[in-house]
């Protein structure tokens, strides 16, 4: 957890809703120099805070509508710093809990030093991340498709499936499978949905991977290299680290991305972990499939899984391979390296 700690004559806490915003200013020395509601507007905005401009850092809660501000802060070069929902407790713990109450706590943590820094995602990749992840829904939603349909087929007894569903020949098979038409118009009615998402995620595909190549071209050369890490992971791991500098060190880096679990102690005692719902949930799937692809086809990869295998579990060796992947990763972009699979597995 980094706390904002730079100091500053006035401290603007905002709590951000979308179509209101609620502003609280404090000053240096706590006092409020303004407290109210207006619309989200970000001319109303500049007007707010236009007779403080010379020394205030606004401070905002990580929710969906955040860009807006941050581009605005960006644009008249005033300091902006976005607060990490799950770290703010000072927000959603009390007896009382309104906007009104909310901004002036996101003030006051700003001037105390106490307030959760999130990651301000660079605005020129922003777009393209959340299209990448608009993407994994999608194909999300078609893998629940694809189910119901081998489900149904299962269900009135047909014959089971030789090829996958994601073949067009197959598809266009199901639609005249089913002697009963109301089973069949519920088939066609997922399969046009599928033919409709089989166009466009190759066009989607083939336009995410340019702009990959323009924004970072020299992470998405370095992840390919990897065995086993194709368009779709390289493109996931390189748009959610964003720039891999921002981690100080790899054991933070392994945090973000959900690979390490923290202990909660106290007085000496272990009760279990914590925090495991903290981090990057992309990321934990991008490594996790990365360590299941790593292995096909790889006999040396599979000897070292079968070592760990001795001393604990599958998914906990699966789970190790997936912690080393991403140390690897993170030493890769950090040293401008390509992948050595002699080294990786020797280390």
């Amino acid at each position: 957890m980094k706390f904002y700690t730079t100091f500053h004559k006035y401290y603007c806490g905002i709590d951000l809703h979308a179509r209101i915003l609620y502003i609280c200013i404090i000053d240096e020395r706590g006092n409020k120099v303004v407290h109210q509601k207006i619309k989200a507007d970000k001319h109303e905005l500049l007007r707010l805070i236009s007779p403080y401009l010379e020394d205030i850092v606004i401070g905002v809660e990580c929710m969906h509508c955040w860009y807006w501000v941050s581009d605005l802060c960006a644009e008249h070069d005033i300091d902006f710093v976005l607060g990490h929902a799950l770290y703010m407790k000072a927000i959603h713990g009390g007896k009382a809990k309104n906007d009104k109450i909310d901004s002036y706590k996101i003030a006051s943590l700003l001037r105390g030093g106490n307030f959760p820094l999130a990651y301000n995602y660079p605005a020129n990749m922003r777009s393209t991340r959340d299209l990448l992840r608009r993407r994994t829904r999608l194909v999300q939603h078609g893998a629940q498709l694809k189910a119901h349909i081998v489900n149904t087929n299962s269900q009135y007894n047909y014959p089971p499936l030789e090829l996958h569903m994601k073949n067009k020949c197959v598809r266009q098979e199901f639609q005249t499978r089913f002697d009963d038409q109301a089973v069949q118009r519920n088939v066609n009615f997922d399969l046009a949905i599928l033919d409709a998402y089989a166009e466009e995620l190759k066009k989607l595909e083939y336009y995410l991977e340019s702009k990959a190549k323009k924004h970072q071209p020299n992470y998405y050369a370095q992840l390919r290299t990897i065995p086993g890490i194709g368009l779709i992971l390289a493109m996931t791991i390189l748009y959610e680290i964003g720039d891999i500098n921002r981690f100080e060190s790899v054991q933070k880096f392994a945090s973000y991305c959900r690979l390490v679990k923290c202990k909660a102690e106290s007085a000496g005692k272990t009760y279990g972990t914590s925090g495991n719902k903290i981090g990057n949930g992309h990321l934990k799937w991008a490594f996790s499939e990365a360590a299941v692809l790593y292995l096909r086809g790889n006999d040396k990869a599979r000897c070292y899984l079968n070592k760990l295998q001795k001393r604990m579990s599958k998914a906990k060796a699966l789970s190790v391979l997936a912690h080393k992947l991403g140390r690897c990763v993170y030493f890769m972009l950090k040293n401008k390296t390509v992948f050595d699979d002699e080294r990786f597995l020797k280390s």
